[in-house]
């Protein structure tokens, strides 16, 4: 049985034009990595939904790092949603987490009468999304490149974080919706301009072309479960012939751990972490991403009884 029967909606591939210059990936999401995160925390539909196109895009790009590391596709305003960060690390694990007043986004929701909200209703003003590279090599300093949340989509802020910080010709697509049964199903796919040289010669005709096939891509499309990779990049682009790469199947799978979080915890001033001490001695965190929760001793990251 291939990796695509097996689980067929949770993977990531790399695609690639014989005659058009464009190269790309495709990813997606459901039952083994999105609908538990996203049920996880029981998100409203719309929230669950962007923070949804939040792990789509750091998988998409994630996956084409030629290193160890991740990525995440991180969103910051005041607004009634404060930050949500969608997680892709070169292993396949994803994980994804959204904070939120609930007060704000039901009046929100009422305002806008059951439609999507736009960025700036979700972020405010001054919202900004970053794409965030950290390198697992010690030593390595992470990248970060932030556009403003000036858009009505992710996708389209996402563009434009394309075309500004990477100065590369991208065309984005992502769905994802909650079906009546509640599970989640995502999909998403990114194409990027290859540049002309001496062999290719000018491209820009070739990449309006992809451009033209590209945009008659659906959400349904994107996320149906009859339809598999392959046959809808074939549907797009047959005519010029396209490749896929082996898929690299995802997991959903947090990256705490109860040494980090001591690490972490050991870095905080002796005094800030007494406040926070439980009468029993210990330290309550529960991890924002996947709700474990751990009980550390104060002794194990102050080196001193309470």
């Amino acid at each position: 049985m291939s990796a695509l029967s097996s689980h067929p909606e949770d993977y990531v591939a790399s695609f690639s034009s014989e005659t058009l210059p464009v190269a790309g990936r495709v990813v997606r999401m459901g039952s083994q990595t999105l609908s538990p995160i996203l049920q996880r925390h029981a998100y409203p539909d719309h929230l669950g939904e962007i923070l949804g196109e939040a792990l789509l895009l750091a998988t998409l790009v994630g996956s084409g790092m030629k290193f160890e590391g991740r990525v995440m596709t991180q969103a910051e305003g005041d607004g009634p949603v404060s930050m949500l960060v969608g997680e892709y690390h070169k292993d396949g694990s994803v994980r994804a987490y959204s904070r939120f007043e609930q007060e704000r986004w039901a009046y929100l929701e009422k305002v806008n009468k059951g439609l999507k909200p736009h960025m700036p209703q979700l972020f405010g003003p001054m919202g900004r999304l970053g794409l965030i590279i950290v390198h697992d090599k010690p030593g390595m300093q992470p990248y970060q490149g932030i556009v403003p949340l000036a858009k009505g989509s992710l996708q389209e802020c996402a563009e434009d974080y394309f075309h500004q910080s990477e100065q590369i010709e991208t065309c984005l697509a992502m769905a994802v919706k909650r079906d009546q049964a509640g599970e989640w199903h995502g999909g998403g796919m990114m194409m990027q301009k290859i540049a002309g040289d001496d062999a290719r010669g000018d491209t820009e005709d070739g990449w309006l072309e992809a451009q033209a096939l590209f945009n008659t891509l659906t959400p349904e499309e994107l996320i149906s479960e009859e339809i598999a990779a392959p046959d809808l990049l074939y549907r797009l682009f047959h005519e010029g012939g396209v490749r896929m790469e082996a898929p690299q199947l995802l997991i959903d799978r947090c990256t705490c751990s109860e040494d980090r979080l001591r690490k972490t915890l050991s870095g905080m001033a002796d005094e800030s972490l007494h406040d926070m001490v439980e009468p029993d001695g210990t330290l309550k965190v529960d991890c924002q991403f996947c709700a474990r929760h751990y009980d550390i001793p104060i002794e194990a990251v102050t080196g001193r009884q309470n």
